[in-house]
Order: C-alpha cells, then structure tokens, then sequence
C-alpha cells in the first residue's frame, strides 16, 4: 500500500511539474510576427534575409546591428493632412528598391523605441502587401544582449531592379468617417481604444474610447508581452478577438504598437485611424469627451 501511495505521489508530482513547464513554454509563444532576438539572431543567418533597423538616422549612425539598413519614422510618413501619415504607394516602392529590398526580402526589423517604430514599419509593409517580416521584440537592446554584432555608420546597399507593392489594403486602415460612425451609432462588436497616457486621455478623448496605454504591451525589459498575456489583458477589457478594433494615440505611432501586438495575438480585423488625434481635432465640430478620472484600463502602464 504504502508503495503504490508512493508511486501515486510521484505521478502526481510529475503532472503538477509537467503542467506548470506546459504553461510555461505557452507564455514562451511568439506569435507569427513578433519574435524574440535570439530567434532574429537564427533568422539573419537565412538566404534572402534583409535587416532592418528603423531607429532615426542618428542613432543607426551610432549604433545598428552589422549589414542592417536603415529605414526610419520619416521615411514612411508623410504631413498631409496631419503628421505622420501612411506615404503613398509609389513612394513606398521607391524606398524598398533604394534600400535592397525585393518582393522576396524576409525582412527581421528592430528598433531602440518601445517597438513603435519597428511596429509601425510592420504596418505599413503589411498594408502594401509585404507579409514575409518579424519584429524582433525589445529592438536592438534584446539583439546586443543575446550577443549580436553591433556595429557603427553607414552600410553600402545595392539597390533592386523592382519592387511592385500590393494596392493598399483598407482593411488594416480606419478613417474619420469610420470612427464618426461608431461614435454617432455605436456597436457592441467595435472598440475604439486609445493608446495614448493617461493625462492626455483625461485631457480628451474620441468618445467611447477605451484608454489603454501603448506602453502595457511591454515587460519591463521592453520586450513585448507574450500572446497569452496580451489576450488576457484584453479580454479584461472586454476587447475580444473576433471584435473590430480602431486604434489611434496622437499620430497613430503608439497606436501602431498596440496593432501589431493585437494582430500577433490573433486579433486580425485591428485597424489603425491614421489620422488620429491630430486630425479628429482638425474640424472642431467632431465630438471631444473629458472623462472624470482614470479609466482602470490604464492600469498596465
């Protein structure tokens, strides 16, 4: 008797253990566009493989990681109507052959800024079709700590012949009209989340907005959260993965880390509203909301 208790304990124990390591290597997960820097390290290593730093052109001049180019927030943005809108399709092409990039490029990027310009390089390449590309979570801080080669200035690029983007898909985009729609007639099955502080949500807000903060997608150690821990902190929030999800800060960079991580963690009708803040302020007639307090939705970061 006291033998086959002992052989229960054990078993016991090994399925406690066995379970625990399950949840473990679950919160471990990546996700199809988000990967860890030692996975990036193992990618670079792969035929076809471009890499992508999108710090500005300052700090890639000071530190990137070796035979990477440099793509940066101003080269996909444009100021029309407001700052840091989504460049035009042509223009777009014209940067990916400058910076060697085909049709074929896999593309890892990386950035030194809370993944917002590696996030919204992400989407800007998804919305003209590029779907072959990683953002390595925590930026070149994670690549220089899982021992990358760090180099310094400028590397020399060859051009390519051709780059043929995608017509831009609408899907991933919200406009003014889109967000005016479900603030005038709302929808259970929409959300319109803020990313932007808290101070600036009390400040004002897209009415119905659900505030938050871009920077809770994040570990302390600035990588990204794992899918597990971005769908519970959603699902919280009552932001579901089968919802249509309207994203925007100030100019919609925040927001584009918001997206991506969404979109990582299976939330795949996530749209960005451009324009954002910047221009629903644009026409003083648009509806503006000033809550009283904090929204408990901040409380991740």
């Amino acid at each position: 008797m006291k033998h086959i208790s002992k052989i229960l304990l054990i078993s016991m124990l090994v399925l406690l253990i066995s379970s625990l390591l399950g949840c473990t290597a679950a919160l471990q997960q990546e996700g199809p566009y988000i990967i860890s820097a030692r996975s990036a390290i193992k990618l670079m290593d792969a035929n076809n493989v471009v890499v992508v730093d999108a710090q500005n052109l300052d700090a890639f001049s000071k530190q990137q990681v070796e035979g990477a180019v440099n793509i940066s927030r101003s080269d996909i943005v444009i100021s029309e109507p407001v700052s840091n809108m989504l460049l035009g399709k042509e223009a777009f092409e014209q940067l990916m052959k400058a910076n060697g990039i085909s049709n074929e490029s896999i593309l890892v990027i990386y950035d030194n800024n809370d993944n917002m310009d590696a996030a919204r390089l992400w989407w800007t390449l998804k919305a003209y079709g590029h779907e072959n590309m990683k953002v390595v979570s925590g930026g070149i801080v994670a690549l220089e700590n899982e021992g990358v080669n760090i180099g310094s200035g400028n590397e020399n690029i060859t051009q390519t012949p051709t780059y043929s983007a995608e017509p831009l898909d609408e899907s991933l985009i919200a406009t003014t009209n889109d967000v005016l729609k479900q603030v005038n007639r709302p929808r259970e099955d929409v959300k319109i989340v803020d990313t932007r502080s808290v101070d600036e949500y009390v400040a004002g807000t897209i009415p119905g907005s659900i505030l938050v903060n871009y920077i809770g997608n994040n570990n302390e150690d600035g990588t990204f959260k794992s899918v597990q821990n971005i769908k519970l902190m959603y699902r919280d929030l009552d932001i579901r993965e089968e919802d249509t999800v309207i994203l925007f800060c100030k100019s919609s960079i925040r927001g584009a880390q918001t997206l991506l991580a969404l979109y990582n963690a299976g939330y795949t009708n996530v749209k960005l509203y451009d324009g954002a803040w910047l221009e629903w302020t644009l026409d003083e007639n648009r509806p503006i909301d000033a809550p009283e307090g904090v929204a408990p939705a901040d409380a991740g970061g």
